[in-house]
């Protein structure tokens, strides 16, 4: 890896940050607050929230098994998404690489920015190799983005490729495990220390049920940590969310009850597919939801919404023609859709 510094936009690395009110007194214990223009009534409403959330990153930090100073909160995983290329890409100059097809989001944050994307195909079996990613990279190549599982094939992206481009990359890799609570297979958040380059994203949308209140989260080295702190908004998670997501933190069983379940849903619901005649194809998942290739993406998904059943086609996404994206619902919500598939003449 370059030194951060190096990789780093030197606007982002000389920048003053913005010191808000509640961070200049830190460490103290307060109770007369006459420092930030609020109004004194209306509490809890008229304060300005934790600029840095710490009772949400402690809760986080037992459950995550990452420490509170590699953690970072954002404004849904979008946040997190967007601020890498304001920290590390000169608009214009420097590029990106990224697997396809995979979350647009990448794509979007990288044209808002100005930086070029270059997307790279994966095979048949929407896997991928460090070779073939690494050699769409060039001088100029700041980032690194792999989505494993992966949206919207569904699947894990093999972990040796994965590490190769970790250890021979001389820039950022951003591993976005949104869906990772689905999989069995051990998260990359735990090996921050082995790979200092390494930026790896979550969000409380999926798993955990609450994707209302649009918090994600990025864990890194202290070191990348600090330029996100440095770059964001001051107050980017507000009140009512953080309050939310500490009262759901507080009680994890719940979610791995909510896992198990959806895991047998899918499980149901993917055998269930088999048996239709639309079916052409259901590709392997470990997340929440699974890719099936059908006889006419287009005119089942247009059905399906006659009907009040919304589903995702993907159909012009390559490599995903006359694919629809199925994510696992209720028990009651899954039978209405498979009676409604079954009843498609």
């Amino acid at each position: 890896m370059k030194k951060l510094q190096e990789l780093c936009r030197e606007n982002i690395w000389n920048l003053a940050p913005y010191s808000s009110a509640r961070n200049e007194y830190n460490g103290h214990v307060a109770h007369v607050f006459l420092d930030a223009n609020e109004n004194p009534y209306n509490a809890p409403f008229n304060r300005y929230p934790d600029p840095l959330q710490e009772e949400v990153k402690t809760l986080l930090s037992k459950i995550k098994r990452v420490p509170i100073a590699n953690i970072f909160l954002g404004n849904g995983s979008d946040e997190a998404i967007d601020l890498p290329y304001r920290i590390f890409c000169r608009p214009g100059i420097d590029n990106v690489v990224a697997i396809e097809p995979t979350y647009g989001m990448y794509k979007v944050c990288a044209d808002v920015n100005d930086i070029e994307y270059r997307p790279v195909l994966l095979d048949e079996n929407f896997q991928i190799t460090s070779e073939k990613l690494l050699s769409a990279c060039d001088q100029n190549t700041k980032i690194i983005w792999i989505c494993s599982p992966n949206n919207p094939t569904g699947n894990l992206i093999n972990r040796n490729a994965i590490e190769e481009v970790l250890n021979k990359f001389e820039g950022i890799v951003i591993i976005d495990e949104a869906y990772s609570d689905f999989s069995s297979e051990k998260p990359l958040r735990e090996e921050l220390a082995k790979h200092p380059n390494m930026i790896v994203l979550n969000t409380m949308s999926k798993a955990w049920g609450c994707a209302a209140i649009r918090l994600g989260m990025a864990f890194a080295s202290q070191e990348i940590i600090s330029l996100f702190n440095k770059v964001k908004y001051p107050y980017n998670i507000n009140l009512l969310t953080q309050k939310q997501a500490i009262e759901s933190l507080k009680d994890p069983v719940a979610v791995e009850k909510w896992v198990k379940i959806l895991l047998l849903e899918r499980s149901r619901v993917m055998n269930a597919f088999k048996d239709l005649t639309i079916t052409e194809k259901i590709y392997p998942t470990d997340s929440n939801f699974f890719l099936v290739k059908v006889t006419d993406a287009q005119a089942i998904y247009d059905y399906l919404v006659e009907k009040g059943i919304i589903v995702r086609n993907r159909t012009r996404v390559q490599l995903c023609g006359n694919c629809l994206r199925i994510t696992i619902g209720s028990k009651s919500e899954n039978q209405e859709l498979l009676a409604a598939l079954r009843d498609l003449k």
